[in-house]
Protein backbone atom coordinates (compact mmCIF):
# COMPACT_ATOMS: atom_id res chain seq x y z
CA UNK A 1 0.00 0.00 0.00
CA UNK A 2 1.41 3.35 -0.97
CA UNK A 3 1.61 6.26 1.42
CA UNK A 4 -0.84 8.21 -0.72
CA UNK A 5 -3.40 5.39 -0.52
CA UNK A 6 -2.88 5.06 3.24
CA UNK A 7 -3.41 8.81 3.71
CA UNK A 8 -6.72 8.69 1.87
CA UNK A 9 -8.07 6.03 4.21
CA UNK A 10 -8.30 8.35 7.19
CA UNK A 11 -8.70 11.82 5.81
CA UNK A 12 -11.79 13.72 6.93
CA UNK A 13 -13.15 16.69 5.03
CA UNK A 14 -13.03 20.09 6.68
CA UNK A 15 -16.63 20.89 7.68
CA UNK A 16 -18.14 24.28 6.97
CA UNK A 17 -18.27 25.38 10.62
CA UNK A 18 -14.57 24.65 11.13
CA UNK A 19 -13.66 26.38 7.89
CA UNK A 20 -15.62 29.44 9.00
CA UNK A 21 -13.89 29.54 12.40
CA UNK A 22 -10.46 29.20 10.80
CA UNK A 23 -11.15 31.89 8.20
CA UNK A 24 -12.33 34.35 10.86
CA UNK A 25 -8.97 34.30 12.64
CA UNK A 26 -5.85 34.86 10.54
CA UNK A 27 -3.48 33.70 13.29
CA UNK A 28 -5.37 30.44 13.81
CA UNK A 29 -5.58 29.85 10.05
CA UNK A 30 -1.81 30.29 9.71
CA UNK A 31 -1.23 27.83 12.55
CA UNK A 32 -3.70 25.38 10.99
CA UNK A 33 -1.89 25.54 7.66
CA UNK A 34 1.40 24.60 9.38
CA UNK A 35 -0.09 21.35 10.73
CA UNK A 36 0.55 18.06 9.01
CA UNK A 37 -2.40 16.44 7.20
CA UNK A 38 -2.52 13.82 9.95
CA UNK A 39 -2.70 16.46 12.69
CA UNK A 40 -5.45 18.29 10.82
CA UNK A 41 -7.33 15.02 10.49
CA UNK A 42 -7.12 14.47 14.25
CA UNK A 43 -8.55 17.93 14.95
CA UNK A 44 -11.36 17.50 12.42
CA UNK A 45 -12.33 14.14 13.88
CA UNK A 46 -12.10 15.47 17.44
CA UNK A 47 -14.44 18.36 16.63
CA UNK A 48 -16.94 16.37 14.57
CA UNK A 49 -17.26 13.13 16.54
CA UNK A 50 -19.22 14.65 19.41
CA UNK A 51 -23.03 14.34 19.53
CA UNK A 52 -24.19 17.66 20.97
CA UNK A 53 -24.09 20.98 19.13
CA UNK A 54 -22.93 22.70 22.33
CA UNK A 55 -19.99 20.33 22.71
CA UNK A 56 -18.98 20.83 19.12
CA UNK A 57 -19.03 24.60 19.62
CA UNK A 58 -16.83 24.17 22.71
CA UNK A 59 -14.42 22.05 20.69
CA UNK A 60 -14.20 24.75 18.02
CA UNK A 61 -13.32 27.32 20.67
CA UNK A 62 -10.74 25.02 22.21
CA UNK A 63 -9.25 24.26 18.80
CA UNK A 64 -8.45 27.95 18.38
CA UNK A 65 -7.15 28.35 21.92
CA UNK A 66 -4.97 25.23 21.75
CA UNK A 67 -3.45 26.13 18.39
CA UNK A 68 -2.54 29.57 19.77
CA UNK A 69 -0.87 27.83 22.73
CA UNK A 70 1.26 25.81 20.32
CA UNK A 71 -0.57 22.51 20.59
CA UNK A 72 -0.55 20.47 17.42
CA UNK A 73 -3.02 17.74 18.38
CA UNK A 74 -6.11 17.52 20.61
CA UNK A 75 -5.17 16.87 24.23
CA UNK A 76 -6.39 13.70 25.93
CA UNK A 77 -7.58 12.26 22.60
CA UNK A 78 -6.96 8.59 21.84
CA UNK A 79 -6.84 9.42 18.15
CA UNK A 80 -9.18 9.14 15.22
CA UNK A 81 -11.20 5.94 15.63
CA UNK A 82 -11.52 5.81 11.86
CA UNK A 83 -7.74 5.42 11.62
CA UNK A 84 -6.59 3.74 14.83
CA UNK A 85 -8.06 0.42 15.83
CA UNK A 86 -7.06 0.98 19.47
CA UNK A 87 -9.09 4.20 19.59
CA UNK A 88 -12.35 2.60 18.47
CA UNK A 89 -13.15 1.29 21.96
CA UNK A 90 -13.42 4.88 23.22
CA UNK A 91 -16.15 5.69 20.71
CA UNK A 92 -18.17 2.50 20.58
CA UNK A 93 -21.70 3.86 21.03
CA UNK A 94 -23.30 0.42 21.33
CA UNK A 95 -22.09 0.01 24.92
Amino acid sequence: MTKQKADMEFRHRLPADMKSVLNKNKQVLELWEKLTPLARNEWICWVTIVKKKETREEHLIRLCEDLKKGKRRPCCWPGCPHRRESAKKWFDRSK
